[in-house]
């Protein structure tokens, strides 16, 4: 029932605009065979690298519902708190299992040029997302568990109300009150490309929010911008390297495409798919945790391994889903992008520098692009740049 409810909202949440037919393109035109082999030899191994560090999770999940510590029992005397308490423990545990595997792929990413961090700054990072983390499986724990001991036979239903509300609080609070904990965001100063982006604005007749410059070459090399926040909170955001490195007709690809998500409120989309799927999902997640915790009552934090291990397998269940969704939205927001800027060679070479500095791999495997994949894969990017540029 989960999956036919994420593959039916994912239908029903589709894009109607047209994106376009990528063209043909063979990855040996864009890029020379040394950049290939070099995109290949890091993402291969740091997709195995991702992969091993979520069965890693997943086992510490089942090893602790196979056999709970007494220590969740004795947390049981006070339900509420023990489950705030153990569910900022999950946290912590899962992170310092997943943490050596991290360092593994930040030195990766180090000896690739990719990342400007060091160990000092990285583990910084590393200590403030844990603490965040923690924080919010404490509280989402504790509020879980209220539900459970309240509705102890219809819990999932109120539950999907409150990991929808909670997401969508997120969504509005983020950019203001945990993304600067990380990095420092500053307005674009008035100048040309300012003017740029509030012409392209109002060339695609949208209030864009504001616009900002983040200082991303504080940790890394890579390109990238995107569009976060609800409401007053509501914000396009453009790393700095990209603003440094790239050509003002590339910007001007990059800033076009993020206008299509303020145009097209793809946040409030992706809330609005998450509001359709999110009771099936609770449901399952209830369903799950009763098996996996032998019947007995999930009322208390001895059962929050359970509840865990269950939430951890209907987001597997949803992932693919709601990643067609974003594929085909920024499929979209590409096509919007050629329509608004008419500069189809920028947007090719835009996607191809993108893919160089970012050591993006085009021969990335079909079955990993289908269930891990947010966006078209590089080759299919340029084929909507080629596509647009014969039609026009």
């Amino acid at each position: 029932m989960t999956a036919i409810a994420a593959g039916g909202a994912t239908l029903l949440l589709r894009p109607r605009a047209r994106a376009l037919m990528p063209a043909a393109a063979s990855a040996g035109d864009y890029f020379t065979p040394q950049q290939l082999e070099r995109a290949h030899a890091f993402r291969a191994p740091q997709r195995r690298i991702g992969l091993v560090s979520l069965a890693l999770e997943g086992a510490a999940l089942v090893l602790l519902v196979s056999k709970a510590p007494p220590v969740l029992e004795r947390l049981a005397r006070r339900p509420l708190l023990g489950a705030a308490a153990a569910g900022a423990g999950l946290t912590v545990g899962t992170t310092v299992i997943a943490l050596p595997l991290g360092a593994v792929s930040e030195r990766r990413a180090r000896k690739a040029g990719l990342s400007t961090q060091n160990w000092r700054s990285w583990a910084g990072d590393a200590a403030k997302s844990t603490a965040i983390g923690s924080v919010m499986a404490g509280a989402g724990a504790a509020m879980g568990i209220a539900l459970i001991r309240r509705f102890p036979r219809q819990w999932w239903l109120p539950g999907a109300g409150a990991v929808v509300a909670l997401s969508t609080l997120m969504v509005f609070a983020a950019p203001v009150l945990i993304d600067p904990l990380f990095n420092k965001f500053e307005p674009l100063p008035d100048g040309p490309l300012r003017d740029e982006v509030l012409e392209l604005a109002g060339r695609a007749n949208v209030n864009v929010g504001q616009v900002y410059r983040v200082d991303a070459s504080r940790r890394t090399t890579a390109h990238n911008a995107y569009v976060w926040g609800l409401g007053r909170t509501k914000r396009v955001v453009i790393f700095d390297t990209l603003i440094r490195d790239l050509p003002d007709d590339q910007v001007r690809s990059v800033v076009a495409h993020e206008l299509s998500h303020v145009v097209h409120k793809d946040v409030l989309r992706s809330l609005l798919w998450l509001a359709l799927v999110a009771p099936a999902a609770t449901w399952l997640v209830k369903a799950l945790a009763e098996r996996l915790n032998r019947a007995q009552a999930l009322g208390g934090p001895a059962a929050l391994p359970a509840l865990a291990l269950a939430a951890a397998i209907a987001s597997a269940v949803l992932g693919p889903a709601g990643n067609l969704l974003s594929r085909r939205v920024e499929a979209r927001a590409d096509t919007f992008a050629l329509d608004l800027t008419h500069e189809p060679r920028a947007f090719i070479d835009l996607t191809r520098n993108l893919a160089v500095t970012n050591l993006a791999d085009p021969s990335t495997p079909r079955i990993f692009q289908l269930l891990f994949g947010t966006h078209p894969t590089t080759m299919q990017r340029i084929g909507a740049g080629l596509a647009w540029e014969a039609q026009h």
